[in-house]
């Protein structure tokens, strides 16, 4: 007999969130018609006109990752699907990989590679610091039967960048090919793949896009398709395995007819075609800048609230700004409080910051003066 009654769940009432200002780590706020856009009516996603919208999408996700990448789409999952993409399709058991450790998400990295039966050689690095140029290519030099090198472009754990393309060169000079995670980069902060030689790239679309969560934009090199296509072993995951799903996402110009592989996310897909719409009209360089701009202004306002930045100012995001909490300040009361009394959400610290931190997003939608204004008034009252 079941043990909840249809009478029971009857009286369940429709969901209505409240509104609220996404200043945490994401997810961000979303853009109105981003919403209007996954709100209009659902096709089959083999469905001509939404065919034609997924070439649309694909030239869009390739202008935010500044590549002529055949090989780029959005997997229909979120961002640690596409970290999963990268690792399952290129590492093979037994092969060897750099991976760079500098907060939570190198560590997802590190786990990636041991789950495919590969070697992972760390090079870690102090939370809040980037990755260590000079590190890598000690590592590099040490395990020269290394075949890749991976590592967080953005570590949303703490609010650092590291010197992608730095690093990336170091990667083709030990032939090694390179795996980025762009999760929180992509759209925030300079990133251009083919000028940087990145091989295989992912990112999500509720952080610096402003779109709902839930799809990872995926790129990846030639070089890095020829490594997918001589593999001795099959790719791990079926739902990943991007010689299949690439019959989905293949060329318009090959003149192949689109094969089903899954069920679409139709009107996320919408969603993330209108985000990257409105990032393409707005202009790479001038939403770099905006988030750089409204970083500014808030760490004036952080300042003179006496807090201090996790990270240096040098290798310091802009969308994600970690911050010491003040000693004897309770961390869960003053987020609790701005969530209750302004519908503003904050990020707690993660890892090695969990409870000594607040990570605080400017992303997207969401790095706008009006946001910063709202951000540092609660937290002036709440310390108060």
């Amino acid at each position: 007999m079941l043990s909840v009654s249809s009478n029971a769940v009857s009286k369940i009432s429709a969901f209505n969130p409240p509104r609220r200002t996404l200043l945490g780590p994401g997810p961000s706020d979303v853009y109105p018609e981003v919403l209007a856009a996954q709100a209009k009516p659902t096709i089959g996603h083999l469905d001509p006109l939404f065919v034609a919208m997924m070439d649309e999408l694909k030239a869009l996700i390739q202008y935010a990752f500044q590549t002529e990448n055949e090989m780029t789409l959005a997997v229909s999952a979120p961002g640690s699907a596409g970290m999963e993409t990268c690792f399952v399709n290129l590492v093979e058991p037994g092969e060897k990989v750099i991976v760079c450790r500098n907060g939570v998400f190198g560590e997802r990295m590190r786990q990636n590679v041991e789950r495919v039966g590969a070697t992972a050689i760390v090079v870690d690095n102090e939370w809040g610091e980037p990755v260590s140029v000079s590190a890598v290519e000690a590592a590099l030099q040490a395990n020269p039967d290394a075949k890749f090198l991976a590592f967080v472009h953005a570590e949303t754990s703490t609010g650092a960048v590291s010197d992608a393309k730095s690093l990336c060169a170091l990667a083709q000079q030990h032939d090694c090919l390179s795996i980025v995670d762009a999760v929180t980069s992509l759209g925030g902060v300079e990133l251009r793949v083919d000028d940087w030689g990145i091989d295989a790239i992912y990112s999500g679309s509720q952080k610096c896009l402003s779109c709902v969560p839930g799809i990872s934009p995926v790129s990846f090199s030639a070089k890095a398709v020829e490594k997918l296509k001589q593999r001795k072993t099959p790719v791990q995951s079926w739902f990943l395995d991007q010689t299949l799903v690439m019959g989905y996402w293949g060329s318009k110009d090959s003149g192949a007819k689109r094969s089903y592989h899954h069920t679409a996310p139709v009107n996320a897909l919408y969603a993330l075609h209108e985000s990257l719409r409105i990032l393409a009209n707005e202009g790479l360089e001038n939403a770099w800048q905006r988030h750089a701009d409204m970083h500014q202004l808030l760490r004036a306002g952080l300042e003179k609230l006496g807090l201090t930045f996790v990270v240096d100012e040098a290798c310091r995001l802009p969308q994600l700004n970690a911050v010491f909490i003040p000693e004897g300040v309770d961390d869960a009361a003053v987020r609790k409080q701005l969530l209750e009394n302004y519908n503003l959400e904050i990020g707690a610290g993660l890892g090695a910051l969990a409870g000594k931190a607040w990570r605080i997003g400017l992303m997207g939608y969401g790095a706008r003066r009006e946001n910063v204004a709202l951000c540092l008034r609660a937290l002036e009252e709440a310390l108060n």
